[in-house]
């Protein structure tokens, strides 16, 4: 076990658990991913791709590996006022398991089939097995790692062809650990079927006060022609981490829209990674990220282009206040025979303060002709003159200020185009703004 493996104070406790109800391949993928994260170890600033996270500091506190919790402090009221009530299905998961009995699933049409991951697994697990495995085979890390190794449950969604969602799915991950700091790794594997159409919705919340670290893969494929619309919010409580991983596959003809709203946390990280695999396949990002205090958020998102004729389309925009750190980490890649590409990638950050930093770094890599991309930057602070035109008209400087940096981030919340997840986004804007979105 090297230095970095070996930081992570108790991580002999974490060894994956032998249950005999794990299939001899999960089995597999549990044990070589367990060796793997301990001979090397969890990434540091000289991995290039977390060049600006320091994960140190977390991988000093010795995390408890999270078991299912009693859910004494949890009730329907307590989740609308930490997740909010998005109307729809609501799917809960505490600690990384399933949680029935809080969850709300009367709103879900019948052909749509949902289950803990658990269960699927012990009922359909081969037919699981090509996707439990991609992102650590794919994109390994020491997280994703071990995630592969320890994660015991999550959700599985499973969306029939033709199949039209009117109202969102809503999964809620709320961590509670009651006393000692845990880790927990939850698991969402979303299979959208054939020209269906879905909206899907992640909250990672918790419990003030509680230390924890929620390490998240969540998996959506895409058949041909469907639709799927993907939100996340991330407000964890200001003593909790979270490293989080979207990764989606799409086929032909089919669209996918990422909303990524990223407000808490100490340390949080939120990956995303879109392969867009056969001809006509569509997907947007779209994020804000508004750290403060000390807070560390970050965004690397990779748009992998690896047919022809498709489309991507991407605006990330951060506001940074105190002494907050924001990252931008955006990758386009083209691949040979991808002709026809169309991407564009934009991220515009707003520093509020002297001691805000942020660190924004757009890329595209193009192995192929007959392309049409485009990326830039942007880094500023409010315009002098803006906010004196707002005093001239007899409004504070506070809510001048306030008011300009809400119309700079309502950019990104106007996009949300499920009108639920974006009153619940506009309140909680507004409230680290003055309650300035009832304006």
């Amino acid at each position: 076990m090297n230095a970095a493996a070996s930081a992570f104070q108790g991580l002999a406790r974490l060894e994956p658990r032998t249950n005999g109800r794990h299939p001899g391949w999960l089995a597999e993928l549990r044990r070589s991913a367990f060796q793997w994260v301990s001979e090397r170890g969890f990434p540091t600033v000289k991995d290039e791709a977390w060049k600006y996270t320091r994960v140190g500091p977390l991988l000093e506190i010795p995390f408890a590996p999270a078991e299912p919790a009693s859910t004494h402090r949890l009730s329907s009221k307590a989740l609308d006022q930490l997740a909010g009530d998005l109307g729809g299905t609501r799917l809960v998961v505490v600690n990384g398991y399933f949680v029935a009995q809080l969850s709300s699933l009367d709103k879900l049409p019948t052909s749509v089939r949902v289950r803990s991951l658990a269960s699927a697994l012990a009922e359909d697990a081969e037919v699981l097995r090509p996707f439990l495995s991609r992102s650590f085979r794919d994109h390994p890390d020491g997280f994703t790692a071990l995630s592969a190794a320890l994660a015991e449950d999550g959700v599985l969604v499973q969306i029939p062809a033709h199949a039209t969602l009117a109202e969102p799915i809503h999964i809620v991950f709320v961590s509670d650990t009651g006393a000692a700091p845990i880790v927990s790794h939850p698991r969402c594997l979303v299979l959208a079927g054939p020209s269906c159409t879905a909206t899907i919705v992640e909250s990672y919340v918790g419990i003030l006060g509680d230390v924890y670290l929620n390490n998240a893969v969540t998996d959506v494929v895409l058949d041909e022609s469907a639709v799927v619309e993907h939100y996340k919010l991330q407000n964890e409580t200001s003593t909790a981490c979270c490293i989080a991983r979207l990764d989606v596959r799409q086929g032909r003809g089919s669209r996918f829209s990422s909303h990524v709203v990223a407000l808490g946390g100490s340390l949080g990280r939120h990956e995303v990674h879109v392969t867009l695999e056969a001809p006509g396949a569509e997907v947007t990002l779209n994020g804000l990220y508004m750290p403060r205090n000390e807070q560390h958020l970050e965004n690397p998102t990779t748009i992998e282009h690896a047919a022809p004729h498709c489309t991507s389309r991407q605006l990330y925009k951060g506001v940074i206040a105190g002494a907050g750190r924001g990252v931008f980490d955006g990758r386009i890649i083209v691949r040979p025979g991808a002709i026809k590409t169309d991407a564009s990638q934009t991220n515009k950050n707003l520093l509020l303060s002297e001691a805000a930093e942020v660190d924004t770094r757009p890329r595209l890599e193009i192995f192929a002709d007959d392309v049409k991309c485009a990326h830039g930057a942007t880094v500023g602070q409010l315009s002098d003159d803006a906010v004196f035109y707002l005093r001239s008209r007899g409004i504070p400087d506070r809510a001048a200020r306030d008011l300009l940096t809400y119309a700079f981030a309502n950019e990104v919340v106007g996009l949300l185009h499920l009108q639920s997840f974006r009153a619940h986004v506009q309140r909680l804007v507004g409230s680290r703004l003055g309650g300035v979105e009832a304006a």
